[in-house]
């Protein structure tokens, strides 16, 4: 038997993936075989491909790592109990596949009211998001919350998630077409910050409120710029660097602010930590069942559509989080 996988078998250009028929995965004694119904797609499944990620993925290799699907297999040592549900999971070894081998130690079942698509979409970015707030930011209901990138997937997931822990959301993006789509994701007031001094329009839209938290994905000159707009005793909260170049924030900024400059790495603390994962899936779903979060894919798209799905992300031509379905999600 064979599956459809999408294969990088070069760095470099996503044009150069290739779907081709494998041979059907076998599970290992600890592992699980799911029939992939849904994969997010996130940067840095494009830095992978280009080989620019700071750990390389031996060749040749499939793409992706957040799933959801159905256990279809287990291996020896795995509680038969666990084929035929519907799980999500983070597959090491590829996840852009019909079927995907990973550690049943990482599934987690899915609700019936958390779809496939859902939990795909989910799967990383409100992890991250659930992380950097309540264990680094120790969000408050009641907080202003700044959202660096707000109209990508990591900042769209931050947007919910804040305003599902209670908090008041200003989202920064770079044009009027991303930051409607920021307000539609639950966004309470929005910034351009592409403007020439967007500090400047960012201190007229908090009207007197007192900026406590930011969520910075994006790093370059922006990072600076929304660190002085943070309240004494604020936190800023370093996610990522998708603007291509690391902030040199000078240190007396946070000895006369009083503040905090905190790394949010959501993938150290789970490879740090045995079982950290499971218990951010778990605060995931709590939140999906309390109606306080809900995730949802910017579009989807086909198996076949990968390549020019990961181009427009390497280009951020992306708005939101895109889920690749295969097959007939849920």
């Amino acid at each position: 038997m064979t599956m459809k996988a999408v294969q990088c078998l070069e760095y470099g250009d996503p044009k150069n993936l290739v779907v081709n028929d494998l041979p059907d995965p076998a599970p290992g004694p600890r592992d699980a075989i799911i029939a992939v119904e849904a994969v997010g797609l996130g940067y840095v499944d494009g830095l992978n491909v280009r080989g620019a990620y700071q750990v390389k993925r031996p060749l040749p290799f499939i793409p992706g790592s957040e799933l959801a699907g159905t256990v279809i297999a287990v291996g020896s040592e795995v509680p038969q109990d666990l084929v035929g549900k519907r799980v999500m999971a983070l597959a090491e070894r590829g996840a852009l596949c019909e079927k995907a081998v990973v550690f049943a130690a990482q599934c987690t079942p899915l609700p019936e009211k958390f779809s496939s698509v859902a939990a795909a979409a989910a799967l990383v970015n409100y992890s991250t998001a659930i992380y950097g707030f309540e264990t680094c930011g120790h969000l408050q209901p009641g907080e202003t919350v700044l959202v660096l990138g707000a109209s990508g997937g990591v900042g769209m997931a931050a947007i919910d998630v804040a305003k599902g822990m209670g908090a008041t959301v200003v989202a920064a993006a770079s044009s009027d077409g991303r930051l409607a789509a920021c307000v539609k994701a639950g966004a309470d007031l929005v910034v351009n910050y592409s403007a020439p001094d967007w500090r400047k329009t960012l201190e007229g839209v908090l009207d007197g409120r007192k900026l406590t938290v930011i969520y910075d994905p994006v790093g370059g000159q922006w990072s600076e710029t929304a660190f002085r707009c943070l309240a004494p005793g604020g936190r800023h909260l370093v996610v990522g660097f998708a603007g291509g170049e690391i902030p040199k924030i000078p240190l007396n900024l946070p000895l006369l602010k009083r503040a905090s400059i905190v790394g949010v790495d959501w993938g150290g603390h789970v490879r740090a930590a045995a079982g950290a994962a499971a218990v951010i899936f778990q605060r995931m779903i709590d939140l999906v069942n309390e109606g306080r979060i809900n995730p949802q894919p910017a579009a989807t798209f086909a198996l076949e559509e990968t390549p020019a799905l990961l181009t427009r992300m390497l280009n951020r031509e992306n708005i939101g989080k895109p889920v690749v379905v295969i097959g007939k999600a849920p």
